[in-house]
């Protein structure tokens, strides 16, 4: 008995509040013996203690495994006789609390360790887990077990963040709300429109601010439920819009600094077609005729016009060839002084003195690389992408070559040079800071003095929401928190894989982390 003792001990410590008296070594499964302390257990209707037993039952459930093999604990327990005459309870089984619950097959500590597997993972995949660890368990008991698991109690905090994510891509979607200041996730809607957010709204007051993107649906509803709290637009959503801006603005003056990175480079069939739709629209245009008859006689979309009818002159979108790196880049700077010098210089020339310098390539990469055009010109021609992309990085982060090549681009026609200095300006926005209102009226007034078009709808889209992007840029409340739980819910519907509705998603997004 001293060795089952220490073994208990060792092994078997969760079993402290049961006596053990024996414990046998099967082939798949290792099974204890024990039964309950002697000791008064209280009424679970009266509270009044007793001892006095009326009976015995056995109870077998299952342990935490040992050595890779489960664990069956088989327990005697006690009924016992409650002392106070006329108690609805004459007699009562006791219970062993913190370690056997009422009608449960695990021990509790089994049941902590399945809940938080089947919390990461779910039915199916948390049962074939639960098999490979020694913890049988089937994947509709698995899902009870998550269900059982509760949520964090509904509270209101001073902040939140409102945002939407998609059950069905453009079929069914949903709104998250948390706690923007800590991320812990508040409650999840089925649906993103305005009235069954104002009801929720209206139903748990209390918050003084509410972060959003820039939804119209979602800032009626606030106003509506909570005309007192100040609507904050999310700034990353601001950057967003922006972006999209500026990169259609680059494309509508690629004529301009496209040709300034390789002025020989001719225009493609893009370009062309480009060129010839815009004639077109521009001709019916000057006759009389409407946008939506436009669209009709050319076949094209109402959208397509209006971009066409916008442009004072035909634009060329072009298109930079994408090259992987070859042999060839490192001689690039001879090859191009050498047949500035002489155009008229052979390939062969070329293969035997760049040779010479340490080229080991064939003959056949050289030539494609010649034909190409590879080696004119300063610089491979860039993207609309890539330019936007140099407008839109911080000036501290861009590469010397980048910079210089930025540099030459803006100057290519007056457009560009406006553009780079307002897209810098509002970026200086985005940092939340006193006076930032103000310096937002003046931006806009500018961009509506420049004649910029793609920016001048990003600007009467600013003033549509002016209140809540006043409080975007003066305070220091963002959605960020919310986009990042979205991206954990879109683990949580991978893992699902439709298997489950609603209820079960919402379940799974407040449980907490």
């Amino acid at each position: 008995m001293h060795d089952v003792n220490s073994l208990v001990n060792v092994v078997f410590s969760g079993l402290s509040a049961l006596v053990v008296e024996d414990v046998v070594d099967g082939d798949e499964a290792v099974r204890v013996t024990s039964r309950t302390r002697d000791v008064p257990v209280p009424c679970p209707v009266c509270g009044v203690p007793t001892g006095k037993v009326h009976g015995y039952h056995w109870r077998t459930v299952a342990d935490v495994p040992v050595d890779g093999r489960r664990v069956v604990v088989r327990v005697r327990v006690r009924r016992l006789v409650c002392p106070v005459r006329g108690c609805p309870r004459q007699t009562f089984r006791e219970q062993v609390p913190g370690l056997l619950e009422r009608l449960q097959r695990r021990t509790t500590r089994l049941t902590m360790q399945i809940s938080q597997v089947v919390k990461e993972l779910c039915g199916r995949a948390a049962a074939r887990l639960a098999r490979s660890l020694a913890v049988p368990v089937a994947y509709a008991s698995a899902l009870r077990l998550l269900r059982r698991i509760p949520t964090p109690v509904l509270r209101i905090p001073r902040v939140i963040g409102v945002d939407v994510f998609a059950l069905k891509r453009r079929h069914r979607y949903a709104t998250v709300i948390i706690d923007a200041e800590t991320g812990e996730r508040i409650d999840v809607l089925p649906d993103r429109t305005a009235p069954t957010l104002t009801a929720w709204l209206r139903e748990h007051p209390g918050a003084e601010y509410v972060c959003r993107d820039g939804s119209a649906t979602y800032g009626e509803a606030i106003r509506q439920a909570l005309p007192e709290a100040v609507q904050v637009s999310d700034r990353w959503h601001l950057w967003s819009n922006l972006c999209g801006k500026v990169l259609a603005e680059v494309r509508s003056h690629a004529a301009c600094w496209a040709t300034a990175v390789n002025p020989a480079r001719p225009g493609g069939v893009r370009e062309q077609t480009t060129r010839e739709r815009w004639h077109k629209v521009h001709a019916l245009l000057a006759q009389g005729v409407g946008l939506l008859e436009c669209a009709r006689r050319l076949d094209v979309a109402l959208n397509t016009v209006k971009r066409y009818a916008r442009m004072k002159e035909p634009t060329g979108d072009r298109r930079a060839p994408r090259y992987k790196p070859t042999l060839v880049d490192p001689y690039r700077d001879h090859l191009h002084r050498r047949r500035a010098e002489d155009p008229a210089v052979p390939v062969t020339h070329l293969l035997r003195e760049i040779k010479e310098l340490g080229y080991t390539g064939s003959a056949n990469l050289l030539v494609r690389y010649i034909t190409q055009g590879r080696a004119e010109g300063e610089r491979p021609v860039t993207t609309p992408q890539r330019f936007a992309r140099l407008l839109l990085t911080r000036p501290e982060n861009l590469r010397d070559k980048d910079t210089a090549l930025l540099r030459e681009l803006t100057r290519t026609c007056p457009e560009m040079t406006e553009l780079a200095c307002l897209t810098g300006e509002f970026a200086k926005l985005l940092t939340p800071a006193e006076g930032n209102d103000a310096k937002l009226t003046d931006w806009i007034t500018a961009v509506r003095a420049a004649t910029l078009p793609h920016l001048h709808s990003f600007a009467n889209g600013l003033e549509l929401d002016r209140a809540a992007v006043d409080a975007g840029l003066t305070l220091p409340f963002h959605n960020g928190r919310t986009e990042g739980v979205n991206t954990r819910t879109k683990r949580i519907m991978r893992q699902m894989h439709g298997r489950a509705g609603f209820d079960l998603l919402r379940h799974r997004i407040l449980l907490p982390q």
